[in-house]
């Protein structure tokens, strides 16, 4: 493969950007798919409908085309929350990434770069309410385009951010995911990640099954002391 660097997003990354962030939300629906139909009560609806309307009917092909109709229904279902998440984030951060994240000290983007294509993406911004007082840090968006997983880019992007909590002057980096992102689970824990809540979006993830966990790596003290008195006699410009 060829090799990659780690650098802060520019405006002409724009659609690079959304490619790889959009690719990374959308493959998430046939994993959630097959999460569902696991469920008891999935099962219980697939089998027990088209059953009871055969018995009620004696048409095994109606009974067949209701199991089918389930299906479908069940795919769009376990779908649109994906949508509408993508659709959610392209009006909001990420419909101006330079507004959202490189405006300001104390936020960035960076993207993954390999023979001029953005390959990985991850942003950051302080927490709105940030909890015990502590200045918090929260990850977003960490997307590698499928074709070059396996290389290490998504642990490198995590490692800027940290990075940069650091020299900012940060006490806490945050970040949520789902429990059906399972590389991204063992790869937060892998890297010092550790859990300190779980929580549904909405009702419709309640239904799926699928809880939100919480991760929190806290940094040393002395380090963010240390940066937090630095930061005044550093240079203004956004990212640090």
């Amino acid at each position: 493969m060829a090799p990659y660097h780690i650098r802060k997003y520019q405006e002409s990354d724009r659609q690079g950007v959304l490619g790889v962030f959009s690719q990374g939300v959308v493959e998430h629906v046939p994993t959630a798919f097959r999460h569902m139909l696991k469920l008891p009560r999935t099962l219980v609806l697939l089998l027990g409908g088209p059953l009871a309307l055969f018995l009620v009917s004696g048409s095994w092909l109606l009974a067949l085309v209701a199991g089918l109709t389930l299906l479908a229904a069940l795919r769009h279902f376990v779908k649109y929350p994906w949508t509408q998440y993508l659709v959610d984030a392209l009006h909001t951060d990420m419909s101006d990434i330079t507004k959202s994240y490189m405006s300001e000290r104390g936020s960035c983007f960076w993207v993954a770069e390999s023979e001029g294509q953005v390959v990985g993406t991850v942003g950051a911004l302080p927490m709105e309410k940030p909890s015990l007082r502590k200045r918090q840090l929260e990850l977003f968006h960490l997307s590698v385009a499928l074709e070059r997983r396996g290389e290490g880019i998504a642990k490198a992007l995590v490692r800027t951010v940290l990075q940069f909590a650091r020299d900012q002057g940060y006490s806490e980096v945050v970040l949520s995911t789902s429990t059906i992102q399972h590389s991204a689970l063992a790869l937060y824990q892998r890297l010092g990640f550790h859990k300190t809540h779980q929580y549904f979006y909405s009702r419709m993830w309640v239904l799926m099954a699928i809880p939100v966990i919480q991760f929190s790596y806290p940094l040393p003290t002395a380090q963010a002391s240390q940066a937090s008195q630095q930061q005044g006699a550093a240079d203004l410009f956004p990212c640090g």
